[in-house]
């Protein structure tokens, strides 16, 4: 069984989550607008307000990211404790099941923090 690896991931997810949301922003965004065209009143209220929604949905996503990474870590304890009781003669369905549940909330906490 490959406990060390899962664990070894679930350790580098939790320190990824524990950089700010703000890292998470797009690289290089440029200014909607050229430099030599002024923004009206109206344009500059759009930016902010896109800036907060994008500032809010990144705030989510990492609450999101946390909560997905502290049960990532509980349910990677509870693997090694259905391992623990297992030999080699003995694969438990259990084992079986806590893996697979661990693989689906990993590719969900990868998927989240690209972004999609």
């Amino acid at each position: 069984m490959r406990i060390k690896p899962l664990l070894s991931v679930v350790l580098l997810l939790l320190l990824v989550v524990a950089l700010p949301a703000a890292s998470w922003a797009e690289p290089g965004q440029q200014h909607p607008f050229p430099p030599n065209q002024k923004p009206t009143p109206e344009d500059e209220d759009r930016i902010k307000i896109e800036k907060e929604m994008a500032k809010k949905a990144n705030q989510q996503r990492q609450e999101q990211l946390k909560r997905d990474t502290e049960k990532l870590l509980k349910l990677a304890a509870e693997l090694k404790q259905y391992v623990d009781k297992t030999n080699e003669n003995v694969l438990s369905l259990e084992v079986l099941k806590k893996a697979e549940e661990i693989e689906k909330l990993a590719h969900s906490v990868k998927e989240k923090m690209k972004g999609n």
